[in-house]
């Protein structure tokens, strides 16, 4: 069969149950959920031990952060061999168990993948480096210096200062987009691409369910090394950076999301396509935001989820979080949301919407809004215990974003620490004790320690739980239509409706009481029934009102 005969073959599409839209998926960062050997630091043995909190929530997958071989300049996001497991984690049979025992549990398991770049010690960077006509020479994004020896543009790293990177062998610069440890592939030279699709294929065979997709809109560089334009520093950072990082201080037109990533994206939806049930969720840091999630998942030919960082702001405000879903729905076509409040690279959750004191009722907000939402959602590890931003002194520090950018912004350390497991245990029962742990578990988290919150049936732990049993149990929430009320300074509200379920989702996202007047078709009596089912707090009808106290949360069946 010649080539042209090839390109008419139509591939045969495996089966996919759609479990992935609507679902609910739980992110674990390996280094700091549960350490099985001792050592101080998280592993797979631990994960694995630990998989029955996640099964008991309720979520439907669980998605592990690197677990690969790397230096860990970059605790894993640096990758040298695409195919093992770094010993510090594990070894491939642990991960075979890991599999195994989620399956057994019915979780879904979704594994990172970092495409974009990998780590200066991968050995297709050092063949790279070695030469400019080796068989890799263009594997990486190499470039000549200005005359004046100075960079070939004006790009910028996301963790400070150029991204650019002088090699004295090639006497040439390459392109980091992170640290200069973590090289970027060169996504326009096809055997690049095939290779990452190869690996991909290795870990689909394993077993896996689907893949996280690691800064995707990264793959690709401006081909012709175009300068970004400059916007001056702005009032507050985009969502990918904050004000204090010059990155903040440029429109990211030519180092990432070129218009190429689609093709790219669509080459992997056809690897997906070939194994059943599988799925994939891609991280979109770009200032176009929720725009750039529908672009890369619309069509259905694309990633089958994505999620930006819009819901990752200190802004929790009714107007602000209206805006991004109103922007979202405006452009989403078939795309498809993964909506994220939290994870392993931004502030907790607890501690960047409520402040030093985080009210009870707002953390309980939280959760009953994203569960709302149309889309996917992803819980990051800590967040159904309510776990506050952990203060981290700066002589234990292991962020390499933190340490450069410190004091005024202190990097990523304050939501990696340990999982609160045993409020008198040994580092709050993260390990056997034998080592102290890679960073220091936080003592205010004892008071959010698993087994107190499991004695008690009030805790937010089991308003998670309770959360995400009663969703099922609404296939408006899962996968139904979503219709914004108007903007309110206060209050946020839309209804969600599938067949003939329609419901109105209410939420005071402030510290005063509010008032919702009803429209008149709702304003009669029967039309509008709050549901009574545990989770409402601090909202009712009053005549042809809905009236909030502050962070009150209304649910209710519309006829």
């Amino acid at each position: 069969m010649d080539v042209d005969e090839r390109m008419d073959v139509v591939p045969t599409l495996a089966p996919n149950d759609g479990w992935w839209r609507g679902a609910v998926i739980y992110q674990i960062y390996p280094r700091s959920f549960a350490d099985g050997n001792g050592d101080g630091i998280g592993d797979l043995a631990g994960i694995t031990a630990r998989l029955d909190h996640a099964a008991r929530l309720g979520v439907d997958a669980v998605w592990l952060s690197p677990f690969f071989r790397s230096p860990m300049k970059d605790f894993g996001y640096d990758v040298s061999d695409y195919r093992d497991v770094d010993p510090m984690f594990g070894t491939l049979d642990d991960f075979r168990a890991l599999l195994a025992r989620a399956h057994q549990l019915g979780l879904k398991v979704i594994i990172d993948q970092v495409l974009s770049h990998s780590s200066d010690r991968h050995p297709w960077f050092l063949e790279s480096r070695r030469s400019r006509d080796n068989p890799r020479a263009d594997w990486y994004v190499w470039a000549d210096a200005k005359p004046d020896g100075t960079p070939p543009n004006n790009w910028l790293s996301v963790f400070g200062g150029s991204a650019w990177q002088w090699d004295t062998g090639r006497c040439q610069y390459y392109l980091h987009n992170f640290l200069a440890s973590q090289p970027d592939l060169n996504f326009h030279h096809a055997p690049v691409r095939e290779a990452l699709l190869d690996m991909m294929r290795f870990w689909l065979d394993l077993g896996v369910d689907g893949f996280r997709l690691d800064a995707i809109n990264f793959c690709y560089h401006d081909a012709s090394l175009r300068d970004n334009p400059g916007r001056g520093r702005p009032a507050a950072g985009d969502p990918t950076a904050p004000a204090s990082n010059p990155y903040a201080w440029q429109l990211h037109r030519h180092d990432k999301s070129q218009p190429e990533a689609l093709d790219f994206v669509r080459e992997v939806r056809r690897l997906m396509d070939g194994y059943p049930h599988t799925t994939t969720v891609g991280e979109i840091g770009d200032e176009a935001g929720v725009a750039m999630v529908a672009q890369y998942t619309d069509g259905g030919d694309r990633l089958h989820m994505a999620y930006c960082f819009d819901l990752l702001s200190p802004d929790a405000t009714a107007r602000y979080v209206h805006g991004v879903i109103e922007r979202f729905e405006a452009v989403a076509g078939q795309g498809w949301a993964c909506w994220a409040l939290s994870n392993h690279d931004c502030m907790r959750l607890a501690s960047r919407w409520g402040g030093a004191e985080p009210p009870p009722a707002l953390l309980r907000l939280a959760p009953a809004l994203q569960l709302s939402l149309r889309g996917s959602s992803c819980i990051y590890q800590g967040d159904e215990l309510g776990l506050p931003e952990a203060e981290v002194p700066f002589e234990l520090l292991q962020d390499p974003y933190g340490i450069a950018m410190w004091p005024e912004f202190k990097g990523r350390d304050g939501c990696r620490t340990p999982m609160p497991w045993e409020a008198d245990g040994p580092h709050l029962g993260f390990g056997s004790g034998e080592r102290a742990p890679w960073l220091p578990a936080d003592p205010l988290h004892r008071l959010h320690a698993v087994d107190r919150q499991e004695a008690d049936p009030g805790s937010l732990l089991h308003h998670y739980r309770h959360l995400l049993r009663w969703r099922r149990r609404h296939p408006a929430l899962v996968q139904g239509t979503l219709r914004l009320w108007p903007v309110h300074e206060q209050l946020l509200a839309f209804e969600r409706a599938d067949g003939d379920e329609r419901l109105l989702c209410a939420f005071n996202l402030s510290p005063r009481a509010a008032t919702l007047p009803l429209p008149d078709a709702l304003a009669g009596p029967g039309a509008l029934q709050p549901l009574d089912e545990g989770v409402c707090q601090g909202a009712g009808r009053d005549g042809a009102a809905l009236r909030f106290e502050p962070w009150g949360v209304l649910f209710a069946r519309l006829a």
